[in-house]
């Protein structure tokens, strides 16, 4: 493991001063420099390098920072040193920070140079994107085993190779990969394979019970108790140090009841009223929908058993209604404060379209089109703000263009466009196009919808 000794980090913590003073005067960019000098110093020095960094960069980009150029990519991302390479990734991270794509690279290097709490947090931070990616990469979840694997944290590598089998279930290489790694994982935490005998082993069965809960996929009671213990005592002895703030409040989330929610929010909108940083203040909204969704989950599963209940459905209708305007207020202040962010306009957008404000839901969803990511699903919610709107021939026009723009022909999105194409043409008086249109869904799909009986209404006529 690549050690940090005393002359380097004496180094370092003249660039990490400098740092700090240049992000005082909001001199951002230059701030990032002193960074990455001391880092070159220090490469292992999370707390006082890599995370201020990392702070640093979100906070950049929150003021409207510059992304980098395409010089600045072909010229940081060649082919180097372990050191060098891991500089140049956490350098283009640090203008980019919502781009994964440089973590993964950052941690690679930092594997191959044996900088190893730099490898184990950078690799959390991209477990944590990839549990909350709307469509998670098998890929970047082997790179994840590969990496904890390498600095011996078998339970952190069991889960990302678990995750990888869930995503590709009928790889048998894959599965006996994950047979060896419990294997390896057994073999850690009973320390089977060191010196010492069985009694060792026992006397440390709560140590690594504790652990073993800690990285389970479902955390225990007990666990979730101790944790929030542990994160209480350290927020005390540091509140202004962000990883304290996140790990309280990710404690307490833990704990899914409202009690300890509104906690969460409490500290969040303290840092966020003395350090001005909007992402605490995005993270407590970000936990008022959490909150508001699992009662609308209650609610549901309460209906189920007794549907007749019209109490109960007028409160989960309540629910449904104050869910909207938490999503409103929350993407509304994300799209104030990531003014660059795309796919917060496309969020913006979408719920405003929900909320029925048409007019001002358009402009937001042709921003997001700018991002190759929404470009269609836009298109699609603008031809449904024209089509509400009673702008048929508008609606028309859009639907028509997303449909020539989307490269499938059958999946979900496509019989959407195409339904909702056919409804603008049938509401124009189009019978034609409308049934045309029609009849291709059926073809595809028989049952999508009322495809069949607009089809046979058209028809009579």
């Amino acid at each position: 493991m690549a050690e940090n000794n005393n002359e380097s980090l004496e180094k370092a913590q003249i660039f990490f001063k400098r740092a700090q003073e240049a992000t005082e005067r909001k001199n951002f960019d230059y701030a990032v420099e002193m960074y990455l000098e001391g880092i070159k110093c220090a490469p292992d020095e999370l707390e006082n390098g890599h995370l201020k960094l990392y702070s640093l960069g979100l906070h950049r980009l929150e003021k409207g920072g510059k992304k980098p150029t395409m010089m600045e990519k072909v010229k940081l991302m060649r082919e180097k040193d372990p050191l060098e390479q891991m500089i140049n990734a956490e350098h283009l991270l640090a203008k980019d920070p919502k781009n994964f794509s440089y973590a993964q690279t950052m941690l690679k290097a930092a594997s191959a140079g044996r900088y190893e709490k730099t490898a184990k947090w950078v690799a959390d931070m991209i477990f944590q994107h990839e549990n909350s990616a709307k469509k998670p990469s098998a890929s970047t979840y082997l790179l994840l085993k590969g990496a904890y694997e390498k600095i011996k944290e078998f339970d952190r590598s069991l889960m990302a190779c678990q995750k990888a089998v869930e995503l590709k279930p009928k790889d048998g290489e894959l599965a006996d990969e994950f047979k060896r790694l419990s294997a390896e994982l057994t073999v850690s935490r009973g320390k089977y394979d060191q010196e010492g005998d069985f009694r060792e082993s026992i006397n440390n069965r709560q140590a690594q019970e504790k652990l073993q809960s800690q990285e389970g996929i479902v955390k225990s009671d007990d666990y979730k108790l101790s944790a929030l213990e542990e994160a209480k005592k350290a927020y005390a002895e540091d509140m202004e140090l962000p990883k304290n703030i996140y790990n309280l409040t990710n404690a307490l989330v833990d704990l899914q009841n409202d009690n300890s929610d509104n906690q969460a929010i409490a500290i969040l909108t303290k840092a966020y009223n003395t350090k001005k940083d909007f992402s605490y203040m995005r993270e407590a909204n970000q936990i008022r929908i959490s909150q508001v969704k699992r009662k609308i989950r209650k609610g549901k599963a309460f209906i189920e058993k007794r549907p007749d209940d019209e109490k109960a459905k007028k409160i989960l209708a309540e629910l449904s209604g104050k869910l909207l305007q938490v999503e409103l207020k929350h993407y509304q202040l994300c799209v104030k404060n990531y003014p660059t962010d795309l796919g917060m306009k496309y969020e913006y957008g979408t719920k405003l379209l929900k909320n029925q404000q048409f007019d001002e839901a358009i402009p937001y969803l042709q921003e997001s089109q700018r991002d190759p990511k929404h470009k269609v699903a836009a298109m699609s919610k603008i031809g449904q703000c024209f089509f509400l709107k009673g702008w048929h021939s508008d609606a028309v026009d859009i639907f028509n263009q997303a449909i020539e723009i989307y490269s499938s022909k059958d999946d979900g999105i496509a019989k959407e466009l195409r339904y909702n194409l056919a409804r603008a043409y049938e509401e124009q008086g189009d019978k034609e196009n409308a049934l045309d249109v029609y009849r291709k869904i059926a073809q595809i799909d028989f049952g999508y919808r009322d495809v069949r009986q607009r089809v046979d209404k058209l028809r009579t006529q």
